[in-house]
């Protein structure tokens, strides 16, 4: 029998509002609410570190100059969630709000974050006139492949994306160089789906979905846009909720 799926309730109706919104409408994120924990904290942990032991290679990726922009990240995260009630710190662990310890290891610190958080990340670094993807930690992937969009610019990455134009990819970009440190802005997306699945890679050319299937589920994503402090690379942070399709959706 397969595995039930790892679900929510629903999608909050905040984010139900803001993936209404036109691309790339962003708003600030307020203070402590940058990194998510939801009913499917747990579970959604428990299949990351299922993909970390798979398949690491299709859902982690590290150039070597984002190293110090990761381990950065990892600093950034630790201090975020040093302040939250939720969890609390224990000698040299950190004990998550499901009850387990996790002692960080900051040799790893993209393995790391799989181990706290059930947001996905993507570092993007400025490269000339564009920023482009440096690393990511994508365990949760929306119908993209990772190994297609690591080291390219963010025009690159959105090419399969018919409604991302010149004029939002131009917008898009001022994002990023206007992104500031401890100062998270976000946005969420909304789709139907008929599968389930967190991971859900799709490569480019290949249909999101079966036109003569029914959607029986919503996939949303909650995306933040931070800028670091020290390395001034840009993280893109992916919180995913998938629930069972609402009456009329």
């Amino acid at each position: 029998m397969a595995d039930a799926p790892i679900l929510q309730s629903r999608i909050p109706e905040l984010q139900r509002e803001v993936a209404a919104a036109d691309l790339p409408k962003m708003r600030p994120v307020a203070p402590g609410d940058w990194l998510q924990v939801d009913e499917a904290y747990g579970a959604q942990l428990a299949e990351k570190a299922r993909l970390l032991g798979t398949r690491a290679h299709d859902v982690l990726a590290l150039m070597p100059e984002a190293e110090d922009a990761a381990a950065e990240l990892l600093t950034v995260v630790l201090a975020e969630i040093a302040m939250r009630p939720d969890f609390r710190l224990e000698g040299g662990g950190i004990r998550r709000p499901d009850g387990v310890v996790i002692e960080p290891d900051t040799r790893q610190p993209l393995r790391t974050l799989s181990r706290l958080v059930q947001e996905d990340f993507c570092i993007l670094m400025k490269e000339e006139d564009e920023h482009v993807l440096k690393a990511a930690l994508l365990c949760f992937p929306a119908s993209w492949t990772l190994a297609q969009k690591i080291r390219k610019p963010l025009v690159r990455i959105h090419a399969p994306v018919t409604e991302y134009d010149g004029a939002i990819a131009a917008r898009v970009q001022r994002l990023f160089d206007g992104a500031q440190p401890g100062r998270p802005m976000w946005r969420a997306n909304l789709l139907g789906y008929e599968d389930p699945a967190l991971f859900h890679p799709k490569r480019e050319g290949e249909a999101h979905r079966d036109p003569a299937k029914v959607a029986a589920y919503e996939r949303s994503e909650r995306q933040t846009v931070l800028k670091l402090p020290g390395t001034g690379a840009v993280v893109f942070s992916i919180h995913t909720t998938i629930a069972p399709m609402v009456a009329g959706g």
